[in-house]
């Protein structure tokens, strides 16, 4: 087959691809999950390692780039963003409440992520890193105050018809969007999706819903999302009560006003102190970042990565957290907690 024959028939199919999650081998995945390790050395990749699994790694493996690399899986995810932004046959919202170069105050949701899709199918990236990604305007990049702590991060694949209930679930979590294109006909398709990025917000109760969510591959992953108003912590006040399980949380240990373990409800909610993968990375959980619960009993075994911490000031902020009920994803988070406090 000549050359330009051969361009001519690959081309099309390339500029046409519909927009997926990517992963560490370089093609379209269903689904991912990325793990930022903290910095603990000073060597020049130090702070961009991570770690790695989707559905066909087996749990964790190591990421096979660093993360300000866009043959990363988040960048080569989010590549696709920063090459189709100015066509209108693609909607997106960058929504983060640290906005990039921006000072905020804004008291919304607690909430980080990238929805990118076209009129077939796009990602759902939640994520916990400030002040990431950078606007469309710009290039794919990693933000100078994220190198030391740790960073979790989701990206699903989803058809078209799931970014419904996506556009209500971003509602309830008062995202706080920077960044945002919803053209027609997407914005009468989606109603909720071009509210959401317009800084609007449910008004009237219930101010929590929990949805599931299938993927373009038939997965299917449980959101939770919660409105300023419900007015409890999302993971003792929620999230442990549906699962019907004991909670290890992860979060950040270092904001004020942070809640204890609680042993109050049926189920117990036990906070995360030390992690470690295997004997050769283990650290406090004073230097990550990330946010991620998984279930403490063996049946049914859950793992959530969303947005939220459990603190006084987020019991009063929207946010939430996506949940799988896979085995592998639950035991590779589980084997995760080399260390949490008890009650009192």
């Amino acid at each position: 087959m000549s050359l330009p024959l051969l361009v001519t028939l690959v081309l099309p199919a390339l500029c046409s691809a519909a927009i997926s999650c990517y992963g560490d081998q370089g093609g379209p995945v269903d689904w991912f999950i990325v793990y930022k390790l903290p910095r603990q050395d000073h060597t020049p990749e130090g702070g961009m390692k991570y770690m790695y699994q989707d559905g066909n790694s087996g749990g964790w493996v190591r990421g096979a780039s660093l993360m300000n690399s866009t043959d990363s899986a988040v960048g080569k995810t989010l590549s696709q963003l920063y090459r189709s932004s100015q066509s209108k046959d693609v909607a997106y919202v960058l929504y983060n409440d640290q906005v990039p170069n921006v000072a905020t105050n804004a008291i919304r949701g607690h909430t980080k992520g990238v929805v990118l899709l076209d009129n077939t199918q796009g990602f759902w990236l939640i994520h916990s890193t400030p002040h990431f990604p950078p606007s469309t305007a710009l290039k794919y990049d990693w933000p100078p105050n994220a190198y030391h702590n740790g960073q979790s991060f989701i990206c699903v694949t989803y058809p078209y018809a799931q970014f419904k209930d996506i556009g209500i679930q971003l509602m309830y979590n008062t995202i706080t969007p920077y960044d945002s294109s919803v053209p027609d006909p997407f914005a009468s398709d989606l109603p909720d999706l071009k509210s959401a990025a317009m800084k609007k917000q449910i008004t009237q109760p219930p101010w929590k819903r929990q949805v599931t969510l299938t993927s373009s591959g038939g997965k299917q992953f449980t959101s939770f999302a919660k409105h300023a108003n419900f007015g409890d912590d999302l993971y003792s006040g929620w999230v442990s009560e549906v699962l019907k399980s004991d909670l290890c949380v992860q979060f950040w240990l270092n904001s004020r006003g942070i809640l204890q373990s609680n042993c109050s409800q049926p189920y117990h909610t036990y906070t995360i102190q030390n992690i470690s993968f295997g004997s050769t990375i283990s650290y406090s959980s004073h230097i990550d970042h990330s946010k991620w619960c998984v279930t403490w009993s063996d049946s049914p075994g859950w793992a959530c990565i969303g947005d939220m911490n459990r603190d006084n000031e987020e019991m009063q902020r929207g946010g939430g957290t996506l949940c799988s009920s896979d085995p592998v994803v639950w035991k590779s988070f589980k084997t995760l907690v080399s260390d949490y406090s008890k009650c009192n």
